[in-house]
């Protein structure tokens, strides 16, 4: 039997008439474009035809030779001679033998011409997909995925034995015993069916499917149903039964856009297919019939009920025992790694994804990376810009606002790059130029320190002419002799542009670089005063490393990078190196921790020491305020995205506001967090590296105050989860059962409003607590407490002490309701 010659472009081998590698393809342009086209798939069908053809021609021959000589001797035979006779003398015989000759010759004829006509490039096509990157918080969390999960292609030995026993079980009960074809399947399948009066079971065999996924369209044909039943016979004759269940399961389709089992397994599970368990193998084998529909991602109870039919399905085929069904159902499979990133959260997603393609390029498929976000900051820090944005944005003519903070060593703990990540993707932490404004007064006064300048060296505040630029200070006034402190604390313009002056504009400039500016600065003599444009992060590393005293931070999101528990990148333990000139840094110090105690950002101060400086650009069209307190640096900008001018609004306005509202929660929330590591015995504190994934959507802990020394729950009550509905801010409602918050005495209307936005799509968990309250969580964050915090409601009588203070530190810092 002649080969075939080698296609242009191939690899310079003949191409075998079925590929028995079986794995669905990547679709390429080539493909594409050949599928495209007519002329391509018609030139496709006859190569296909060809080849047929030159397979079959030969034997064809030979056979067609031998079956007339067989007729010949056939015909002489007496018994044929008899028959004839019959025939004659009963004319209806030989027409029934006629018809039922043609009816088998045009089955034939058709069953060639079906083989004959086998699409080229048939088979499942799976579009080209990013890789996926599986993204951790700092705390070893799992919260947000990118991409599709490829997973690893499973050999027979590789497949659970639970697994293959539940697709067996409710996709194909006769796979072992029948030859690619089960003839009774398709009966009691047309049975049941036509009982039920629609399509309700399928008659294909796996083996059927696998030649479908692999080498047949989708077409629901009388054509694709015939080539369908040959080729599952051939592969039957060609592969074992292992190899065949193997390469289904490597190429079914299981939802969420993955393909394998075990690509399906690390989507939903968090784990290798190996690892399954029999409640885990048994949603997988139900998600094959409707993935779509079923994809436990985003139908849960769905995936679950069916989970369930299949485990019924493996008891009747002595899979599994009774018991061990029944014990897989009541500990059902949970989603483990989420499907849905956190809105919020994307802005610094979007960053982490640019810095892991930086550090080890497109890598291999299914990264893991642990990164350094605190999901209770990024929370805190959504909370409160949403919060002042819905409270004062339309009225001061603000749309836009930034939030960025780091550690003192440049690992980023929270990001918000924007007001909604639905409407723009544009990052206003990292992407964003615009002008500083005072804030680059910073590198300014630190050269001049540098320089010999103390900060209660004396200048003079008059009006002040370089060329023919006359810098003025904000509002007009002039102060006469004033110290360095008092200059720098209420952001006196004309003595910065003196100090640029006296020192060198290229001197700074040399500074801003040290600190980590990159942006394209100008030597004009208005950059004293900020009119180069840099982003809020670039701004935000030079405080801090200011804050830390050293010579440069670089800002960083990401600690580890792992493929399949292999470690391809960690970021090295290393500080940030001192700086040199530390007598200068004491001295910077000092000047912003003015700004903050008496100058213009005492709208910034809290209960700790804190520094910083406000930015105020021309028209109120940019305004920031950056600073430090305890081991956090902070840096916010609000403005607009057309550049418009906002209604009077200044770097010790909202942006301070903001900043202390912020590191206010953020310091009481790391404080919290560190006393409980602190009282947990050594043995039960987590060690270094990741931790198990949690479950996103999982049952979570009962308030312990809610449970006797048994774990009972107390009340009886059952805990909750899900996505609430705000009644009032002391009131939730999850589907229909009300839940009052232990503590708070609720308020409707705007403030109501408010949370129900801050709640939206998010996560609250729910446990029973005395008194018939709950007490919940969002994230690890009381709610309760962070209700009180932010004045979004008072306390009532069954408050604890701690919502108690709460409410107490909101009433002092006239937040929400205690602003009157």
């Amino acid at each position: 039997m002649s080969e075939r010659p080698p296609e242009s472009g191939s690899d310079e081998r003949p191409r075998d008439w079925l590929d028995l590698g079986g794995a669905a393809r990547q679709a390429g342009p080539q493909e594409a474009s050949r599928k495209a086209s007519s002329e391509g798939r018609f030139a496709g069908f006859s190569r296909a035809a060809a080849g047929f053809r030159a397979r079959i021609g030969p034997a064809a021959r030979s056979g067609l030779s031998r079956v007339r000589t067989e007729a010949a001797r056939l015909a002489g035979h007496p018994a044929t001679r008899r028959a004839a006779a019959l025939a004659r003398r009963v004319p209806w015989l030989g027409l029934t033998a006629a018809t039922a000759a043609l009816a088998v010759g045009l089955v034939l004829a058709y069953t060639v011409y079906a083989l004959a006509t086998l699409p080229v490039n048939g088979g499942l096509t799976v579009e080209p997909t990013a890789s996926a990157l599986v993204v951790r918080a700092a705390d070893g969390q799992a919260f947000a995925t990118r991409g599709v999960i490829k997973g690893a292609k499973l050999s027979p030995k590789e497949v659970p034995p639970a697994l293959a026993k539940a697709i067996v079980a409710i996709e194909d009960r006769r796979f072992s015993e029948h030859h690619g074809i089960d003839l009774r399947g398709l009966l009691r399948a047309a049975f049941r069916n036509a009982a039920a009066g629609g399509t309700r079971e399928g008659g294909s065999t796996l083996t059927q499917q696998l030649v479908r996924m692999s080498y047949l369209s989708q077409d629901r044909t009388l054509k694709r149903k015939v080539q369908e039943a040959v080729l599952a016979l051939w592969l039957e004759s060609q592969l074992p039964k292992d190899e065949i269940l193997t390469r289904y399961l490597n190429a079914a389709y299981f939802g969420a856009g993955v393909y394998g089992a075990d690509a399906a397994a690390q989507r939903y599970f968090g784990k290798p297919a190996k690892d399954l368990t029999l409640s885990e193998a048994a949603m997988l084998a139900g998600l094959v019939r409707a993935p779509s529909q079923l994809a436990p991602h985003r139908n849960l109870d769905g995936a679950r009920g069916r989970a369930a039919q299949v485990l019924d399905a493996m008891v009747e085929t002595g899979a599994i025992t009774k018991q061990e069904a029944d014990a897989a159902k009541r500990a059902p499979a949970t989603v483990r790694v989420p499907t849905e990133t956190p809105v919020g959260t994307n802005y610094f997603v979007d960053s982490v994804a640019e810095s892991v393609r930086t550090l080890i390029g497109t890598g291999p498929a299914d990264a893991t990376v642990r990164t350094t976000l605190d999901l209770t900051l990024q929370n805190i820090a959504e909370s409160v810009i949403a919060r002042r944005l819905d409270q004062d944005g339309e009225r001061r003519k603000v749309s836009q606002g930034a939030l960025v903070a780091m550690s003192t060593d440049g690992a980023i703990l929270a990001m918000v790059g924007g007001r909604d990540y639905a409407d723009s993707q544009f990052n206003r932490v990292t992407q964003a130029k615009r002008q500083p404004g005072s804030l680059f007064k910073l590198f300014v006064y630190l050269t001049a320190l540098r320089e010999g300048y103390r900060p209660d060296s004396t200048m003079m505040d008059r009006p002040t002419q370089v060329g023919e630029w006359e810098p003025e200070n904000y509002g007009g006034r002039y102060r006469g002799a004033v110290s360095l402190r008092t200059a720098f604390a209420h952001s006196i313009n004309t003595v910065a542009v003196q100090l640029a002056e006296a020192v060198g504009m290229p001197a700074v400039i040399e500074t801003a670089r040290g600190l980590g500016v990159t942006s394209d600065l100008p030597n004009l003599p208005s950059l004293a005063l900020g009119s180069a444009e840099t982003t809020l992060l670039e701004m935000t590393r030079a405080y801090a490393a200011v804050a830390a005293g050293a010579e440069s931070v670089e800002p960083y999101s990401v600690r580890q990078i792992l493929a399949r528990d292999q470690p391809l990148y960690t970021r090295p333990q290393a500080p940030p190196a001192p700086a040199r000139d530390q007598a200068a840094r004491t001295a910077m110090l000092d000047l912003l921790s003015a700004v903050v105690r008496e100058g213009s950002g005492k709208n910034a101060r809290v209960s700790v020491p804190a520094g910083g400086k406000t930015g105020t650009t021309q028209d109120s069209r940019d305004a920031w305020f950056i600073g430090f307190a305890g081991d956090l640096v902070v840096g916010v900008w609000l403005g607009n995205d057309d550049n418009s001018p906002m209604a009077g609004v200044t770097g010790g306005d909202l942006p301070a506001l903001i900043w202390h509202d912020f590191v206010a929660q953020a310091l009481a929330a790391r404080s919290k967090a560190g006393k409980a590591e602190a009282g947990k015995p050594e043995a039960a504190r987590p060690a270094p590296g990741p931790r198990p994934e949690t479950a996103s959507i999982a049952e979570p802990e009962t308030d312990p105050r809610s449970r006797d020394p048994s774990g009972r729950d107390l009340s009886g009550r059952a805990v909750l989860r899900g996505s609430p509905a705000v009644v009032d801010t002391g009131t939730l409602d999850f589907d229909g059962r009300t839940v009052r918050l232990v503590g708070v005495e609720g308020l409707s209307g705007r403030n109501a409003r408010e949370l129900g936005r801050y709640l939206r799509r998010r996560d609250v968990a729910c446990a029973p607590a005395d008194g018939g309250a709950y007490r919940c969580s969002l994230d690890g964050q009381d709610l309760s407490e962070l209700i009180l915090f932010n004045g979004g409601g008072r306390a009532s009588a069954d408050a604890t002490p701690d919502l108690l203070a709460a409410e107490e530190q909101a009433r002092s810092n006239r937040i929400g309701i205690w602003r009157r």
